[in-house]
């Protein structure tokens, strides 16, 4: 099964686990916190990044 990973933010933990929690209600799937990473169950790369650009992150699409 396909996975969208979300990685390399600076920030507090706390804030990070906020995110993941936010975008894994969104779109009612499952996921988890773990290794500084948010890990999304599906493919779901373009929307998160739309979300993470209204936010004002700087992101970038790496691999397929």
């Amino acid at each position: 099964k396909p996975i969208t990973v979300i990685e390399g933010y600076t920030g507090a933990d706390s804030d990070f686990k906020k995110l993941a929690k936010e975008i894994k209600t969104k779109f009612s799937v499952g996921g988890s916190f773990k290794n500084e990473s948010i890990i999304i169950q599906g493919d779901y790369r373009d929307k998160i990044m739309e979300i993470l650009k209204s936010k004002g992150f700087k992101v970038k699409r790496v691999g397929g």
